[in-house]
């Protein structure tokens, strides 16, 4: 398996080509996959980041994260108890809202009670107990978890319907002039089981195509 992939690329792909013609035809015009998950260690650190990142540019997100960051020890990740026993006025200087500091210290406490998995428990739980678990938390949606299956753990089978890019890459993939309900798109995506994560993927990249055959 590629680094940190939880499918063979190879494998995946074939079967995909075989499911499906017109994914054929997007992936042979993307070209090779290229997905490396960005391996996680901590997931209190991961989602931290998450909801700070959350409807800002990159380069704002994480100024305001390197802030965060810098309010405790230098070099050490973010701890829970070490966010529970800061003030929220000194959160909110760093420039985090009222609304995502609240989501990072009920974060941190869902960690400490052990609502969030630790990472050998999250490597032995399924996706959709991942999402169960994750979106209890307040600021943690069902995409947010999606993209952590994803781009961080390599899981095999996601397809986070919801997302405006997929929504319109898979518009230009299949020729559709509406851009479709994720409804439509899960519907569809049933015959890519289990490598959903490599048509995502596909889906996406078709955004940055000229034409598609």
């Amino acid at each position: 398996m590629g680094g940190g992939l939880g499918f063979d690329p190879v494998v995946a792909r074939r079967a995909l080509a075989r499911a499906d013609a017109e994914l054929g035809a997007l992936m042979r015009a993307a070209g090779r996959f290229r997905l490396e998950p960005d391996a996680i260690s901590d997931p209190f650190a991961s989602l931290a980041e998450s909801i700070v990142y959350q409807q800002l540019t990159g380069k704002a997100a994480a100024t305001i994260f390197g802030r965060v960051k810098a309010i405790y020890a230098p070099g050490r990740r973010l701890a829970p108890r070490a966010v529970l026993g800061t003030d929220d006025a000194r959160l909110r200087a760093a420039g985090l809202s009222r609304g995502k500091t609240e989501a990072l210290k009920d974060l941190a406490a869902k960690t400490l009670d052990g609502t969030v998995p630790t990472i050998r428990e999250l490597h032995r739980m399924g996706d959709d107990e991942i999402v169960e678990r994750l979106t209890a938390v307040r600021g943690i949606g069902r995409w947010t978890v999606e993209m952590m299956l994803i781009f961080r753990l390599g899981r095999p089978d996601v397809m986070p319907a919801t997302d405006y890019g997929l929504r319109k890459g898979y518009a230009r993939a299949f020729r559709k002039r509406k851009l479709p309900e994720p409804r439509a798109i899960l519907a569809h995506s049933e015959r890519w089981r289990p490598f959903r994560t490599m048509a995502s993927w596909y889906l996406w990249r078709a955004n940055e195509l000229d034409g598609i055959p």
